[in-house]
């Protein structure tokens, strides 16, 4: 517990700093979670390492195990992401999936019971697709630019692949037989 409250002050530190750099005026938060895998359980949201002291055995007990009984063994700390969008007054989040460097579809994670900064795979989402061809969202000829909706299909496979790009210059930055120290 000391080393994960450790790597949460630090991580939320690093996350102050930067949204101070960058002006921006939200509460940062971390995603604690399971890293075998989580099938929307075993995530908690943590907005102040204060919040790990204050865990009560209810949650402790959801952190530590997930689907089909696994135990949880080793945790991921990532920073949180708020999800601006919305579908029906719903939080919603996109999902891009991707084969090699081509998006080649996706989804929209929906949930009306969650948070901007909440989990929304849980128990109540709803998914909706997302349409990657031929989509209504295209800038319309003759209107003056930045007026008609945004391509937000197109701006989520940029995302998409620029997220891949980031991944593949960290994987190869990792030594995967480095020894990890506790």
């Amino acid at each position: 517990m000391e080393c994960l409250r450790s790597n949460v002050d630090a991580l939320l530190t690093k996350i102050k700093r930067k949204y101070k750099e960058y002006g921006i005026n939200e509460k940062p938060f971390v995603v604690v979670k399971a890293d075998n895998g989580t099938y929307g359980m075993g995530i908690m949201t943590v907005r102040d390492v204060s919040d790990l002291d204050a865990l009560n055995r209810k949650t402790r007990n959801k952190m530590n195990v997930i689907k089909d009984g696994q135990t949880v063994n080793d945790v991921i700390i990532q920073e949180g992401v708020l999800t601006n969008e919305r579908i029906n007054d719903a939080v919603a989040e996109p999902v891009v999936y991707m084969m090699d460097r081509y998006v080649v579809g996706g989804f929209y994670r929906v949930h009306a019971e969650r948070g901007v900064d909440e989990n929304l795979n849980a128990p109540g989402a709803s998914f909706v697709p997302l349409a990657f061809a031929d989509t209504p969202h295209l800038p319309q000829p003759g209107v003056k630019p930045g007026a008609s909706v945004p391509n937000r299909f197109y701006m989520y496979g940029v995302i998409g692949r620029l997220a891949m790009l980031a991944a593949s210059y960290e994987l190869e930055a990792t030594d995967p037989e480095a020894e990890v120290y506790d």
